[in-house]
């Protein structure tokens, strides 16, 4: 499958405002942020999402990110949108819901409420608390490859179980796990979920670990942050860690699962603020040199708090501290003490 890359500049249209509305994603594409157009697909075949509903909740729209190397190619009808049950990754299981002969705007986020094309049948699938579903996008015809528009796939790597690919295979329809066919990045295939109104919670779980277990003076050290949402309900949060004086030369990396999304990378101090769906994870990976001449115990803390209109209903989950003792015990190192 050949690939473009482009910047995504044009503004999500079609997301609800609705306090109550959540957009599900694996992928982490935003305004400015490159994506990649996948092409190779042949007729009737199909990308999908598996998703992980929010709340117990009504599935009320799907969203398809298309787009050609232009972003101005005309509208196009395709095969359809299908929500499925989650079945056993990566076969979906039952039919949910589908929309048939979607009409696709070039360089936006397609959105449907409607089965039908008088909006008169709204779409409306009931989940819940954490199930899985899965949302497919099947091709009519093939996408003209270097000019035409097609589906969409993030940058930042591919997570496991999350994208599935429906592909031809001697005459043959057969899912794969879009992983296995090469694929290196979530597809911008996405839900909309209407949860209940009332109180939203979300409980985020900070951890730590250190390489090595002791620090060396003059010595490289790096932390692993995790911040974890276990839910029910999506987050934005700050995450702060404000590192010891004695650790310099600080740069950090930020990865994410689960449809999070947080800044790349950075220098010093972590003050970051991040985005968790129920089930997101964000890891800072965070290199640095302890200082020469550092003695005693080195300790870092990490925080994390969620955002209004949310709150954490365990707030004592929500910092990790790593209390380092100097790596001194050296002649011992090789394990053959007695």
């Amino acid at each position: 499958m050949k690939r473009w890359a482009f910047a995504l500049a044009t503004a999500l249209y079609g997301i609800s405002a609705g306090a109550v509305e959540q957009t599900v994603q694996n992928d982490s594409l935003g305004n400015g942020d490159t994506g990649v157009l996948v092409y190779g697909f042949a007729s009737n075949e199909a990308a999908a999402s598996w998703l992980t509903s929010p709340c117990a909740g009504t599935l009320r729209a799907v969203q398809v990110f298309w787009r050609s190397p232009s972003g101005t190619q005309a509208q196009e009808i395709h095969d359809s949108v299908t929500v499925y049950r989650a079945g056993t990754f990566p076969n979906p299981g039952a039919q949910a819901a589908v929309v048939d002969g979607p009409i696709l705007s070039d360089g936006v986020v397609n959105e449907w409420r409607y089965l039908d094309e008088n909006n008169t049948i709204p779409l409306a699938v009931s989940l819940a608390a954490n199930e899985q579903f899965v949302v497919s996008f099947q091709f009519l015809t093939p996408p003209l490859t270097n000019s035409g528009p097609t589906v969409v796939r993030d940058t930042n790597g591919i997570q496991s179980g999350r994208n599935a690919l429906l592909a031809n295979i001697g005459g043959t329809f057969m899912w794969f796990d879009s992983a296995a066919l090469g694929l290196t990045g979530d597809w911008v295939i996405r839900g909309v979920v209407d949860c209940p109104v009332g109180p939203q919670t979300a409980d985020l779980v900070v951890g730590m670990n250190t390489t090595p277990l002791a620090y060396t003076p003059g010595g490289p050290l790096v932390y692993t942050i995790t911040v974890a949402n276990t839910g029910p309900s999506a987050a934005a949060a700050t995450v702060v860690d404000i590192f010891p004086t004695s650790y310099a030369n600080v740069s950090w990396i930020c990865q994410v699962t689960g449809g999070a999304t947080c800044t790349a990378s950075g220098n010093g101090n972590i003050t970051q603020n991040i985005s968790l769906p129920l089930g997101g994870v964000a890891t800072y990976t965070v290199s640095g040199t302890v200082a020469p001449g550092t003695t005693g115990s080195l300790t870092n803390t990490a925080t994390a708090v969620v955002g209004s209109p949310v709150t954490d209903p365990v707030s004592g989950n929500n910092t990790a501290t790593a209390a380092l003792q100097a790596d001194t015990d050296r002649i011992f190192d090789d394990n053959f003490e007695p």
